[in-house]
């Protein structure tokens, strides 16, 4: 079985303001350095080599919390959506491993009620809306991986209680726990602290927050034992007084790109500041930036600080500076970005996300495998989640059955023939749908960067039901990009729940081949700009039959391929084009397929269309229009389509149904 790299036809060229947001973009990043005193040169990580937004998306948490065998969270475990508070705390307590997500705002009862949160848990909000109100995420003495991210967690104030003496209505709060990712949160308007990281806690890092409107923002101790490490980058403290943070007996406290700003300003000469290195700490200060803070970094005497980079705007009071404390660079790499850039990466990047609701489950690091990742799916999902699959070679079927909307299977390789999902079943073994290497019954289901394959091999045996399907369709909404499908009779079937009811799918900058009838269903589906293969049989004068539609006869739109290639290593004359299918002579299935503005290779026919099972071609729906190439001579057999028509035959118009789907028009 031949197989095609990934070569996308090409397409237009880069549109102005694609220049325009990458011009914006590095201005952002370069703002000037005027202020900044003892530069630290930004350094990439491993990863990303850049100061770009792209990678303050990944689901895998960096710093502390990625050392000694790093922080999963809830990975492998079940996702789950929770709205209320009883769902909340029966999910966040259990023994076994939860991607709990959090929909809408849930309001706590009683008022400042703590909501236990055990090991094995990720805690994220869906969207940038996910709200616990008036409650705690607590986190017990021995508690272990566990990633809370893109919530807002507020109001608890006790009114009149500025400084939170008399309850403990923390927003999080931690005693002696190991592997905590806090990310992406806005927290403010508590009872007492922000965040407070106590007794012992240890692999910690606290990223992308916001830290806002609040007497004491970020506490870290409550123990004379040095042991805790933590890692505290690119949060925005505003209108905060204290706390900003207190790293009291850290092992390792360090400290970058964070953003100080608008600090409370009540007159108190010693408990309003920003960073304070206490009791024994060993802090490292990176390119952060001070504006409006009092006391902008300290060191008790017992305490070591290192500051390089940072600039300060209208700050007063002590700047301490002494001892050797650390090097990060000797425990974990990172990225550093210019201390010039921090104010607007900061304010743009922290607190909740839209983008970081959409779940990311990846395979095999996670789950075993992809069947295994998306049934860990809940039912009735209804916010995105990704199934990242690393570069491999996966032999085992896939269902994704019509309850788990909202998929993306994403390949992660350079190539889309990096990351393959085999299997070898022919249609004698279990039928047509049996057959099928992947089969998606849900809606919103888009693939990516994958290959897709039946390899049973026909030429080595005889059987009734030779049909081996590598994807078959019954949803509506579906999209493939850069994806491959091998395989030789029925490769790729795109159909609906029932003759009446009417899928589409998108199908681009693919690669499809087979031999008999090997894109073929009722679904209406557009190829555009992909390379279709008609393989050869042997055979000098029939090989095959690229289509087969069995379009419902009330549906003015079945099979569009337009711009794109199809190409064949069989004769010349020997390929048609395709056949009316009438699934069980279902007289309702006049095929309609259209194939336009594609080259055409010597191998097809030049009467392409022919019969099938007692129904005449000449009573579908085929045409052409503009085809061109060796194959694409016009005979008396070859309908075209009018010019006056063409207008109406267009991707637009294919896929909008009557909720106006436009996959195409996000290229």
């Amino acid at each position: 079985m031949t197989h095609l790299h990934s070569k996308r036809l090409p397409g237009p060229p880069p549109r102005g303001r694609t220049l325009a947001a990458v011009v914006g973009l590095v201005a952002a990043l370069t703002l000037g350095a005027i202020g900044q005193a003892k530069a630290a040169a930004p350094a990439p990580d491993r990863a990303s080599g850049n100061t770009s937004s792209a990678d303050r998306w990944t689901d895998r948490a960096h710093g502390f919390a990625s050392l000694d065998g790093g922080t999963t969270g809830g990975a492998g475990g079940k996702v789950v959506t929770v709205t209320d508070q009883a769902s909340l705390a029966r999910y966040a307590a259990a023994e076994e491993p939860y991607i709990i997500r959090v929909s809408g705002a849930i309001a706590v009862e009683p008022f400042g009620s703590d909501i236990v949160v055990a090991s094995d848990k990720t805690v994220i909000g869906v969207g940038d809306s996910g709200e616990i109100v008036h409650g705690e995420l607590h986190l017990n003495p021995g508690t272990h991986n566990v990633i809370i991210r893109n919530l807002t967690i507020r109001d608890s104030y006790v009114e009149g209680d500025w400084d939170g003496k008399t309850q403990d209505f923390d927003a999080i709060q931690m005693d002696t726990v190991d592997h905590v990712w806090i990310d992406h949160n806005r927290f403010t308007h508590m009872g007492d602290g922000l965040l407070d990281i106590r007794k012992d806690s240890q692999y910690i890092t606290v990223s992308y927050n916001r830290f806002a409107d609040h007497n004491k923002a970020l506490g870290i101790g409550w123990t004379s034992n040095v042991l805790t490490q933590i890692t505290i980058d690119h949060n925005w403290f505003t209108g905060t007084k204290q706390r900003n943070p207190s790293a009291d007996n850290c092992a390792y406290a360090h400290l970058y790109n964070n953003y100080l700003s608008a600090q409370v300003d009540d007159g108190d000469p010693v408990w309003t500041y920003g960073n304070w290195s206490r009791g024994h700490t060993k802090m490292v200060i990176e390119n952060s930036y001070y504006d409006g803070v009092q006391h902008p970094y300290q060191a008790d005497a017992t305490a070591e600080l290192v500051q390089r980079g940072s600039i300060l705007r209208n700050t007063a009071g002590r700047h301490d500076e002494w001892g050797a404390a650390f090097e990060p660079r000797d425990l974990y790499d990172y990225r550093l970005d210019p201390a010039s850039a921090v104010p607007a990466l900061v304010t743009r990047f922290s607190g909740p996300q839209e983008r970081i609701g959409a779940v990311e489950l990846n395979v095999p690091s996670d789950y075993p495998t992809v069947q295994a990742a998306v049934d860990a799916v809940p039912d009735g999902n209804n916010s995105a989640v990704t199934v990242s699959i690393a570069p491999g070679t996966y032999r085992a079927k896939v269902f994704i059955p019509a309850a788990k909307p909202r998929i993306l299977l994403r390949g992660t390789g350079q190539d889309r023939s990096d990351t393959v999902i085999v299997h070898d079943t022919p249609a004698a073994y279990g039928g047509s749908t049996g057959s099928a290497t992947v089969r998606i019954a849900a809606n919103d289901v888009t693939a990516r960067n994958l290959t897709f394959s039946n390899d049973f091999d026909e030429a080595a045996h005889e059987l009734n039901g030779e049909q081996a399907l590598a994807m078959k369709t019954t949803g509506d909404r579906i999209v493939f990009e850069d994806t491959a499908f091998l395989g030789n009779q029925d490769t790729l079937m795109t159909d609906s729940p029932s003759l009446t009811a009417i899928s589409r799918v998108y199908i681009r900058d693919s690669y499809i081949e087979g031999d008999v009838d090997f894109i073929y269903g009722r679904a209406t589906t557009v190829v555009e700009r992909s390379v279709i293969k008609a393989l050869s049989r042997g055979s000098a004068t029939n090989n095959g039959y690229i289509t087969a539609a069995s379009t419902w006869k009330g549906n003015p739109y079945g099979f569009l391929i337009t711009r794109s290639r199809i190409v064949s290593d069989a004769p010349a004359e020997s390929f048609h084009l395709g056949r009316p299918w009438h699934p069980g002579g279902e007289v309702d299935a006049v095929a309609q397929v259209l194939i336009r503005d594609t080259e055409l290779p010597a191998a097809v026919k030049s009467s392409p269309w022919t019969d099938m099972s007692g129904f005449s071609w000449k009573d579908a729906r085929f045409a052409e229009y503009r085809t061109y190439g060796p194959g694409s001579a016009v005979t008396a057999d070859r309908p075209q389509l009018p010019d006056a028509d063409a207008a109406t035959y267009t991707v637009a118009n294919y896929l909008s149904g009557a909720d106006g789907w436009a996959p195409h028009a996000h290229h």
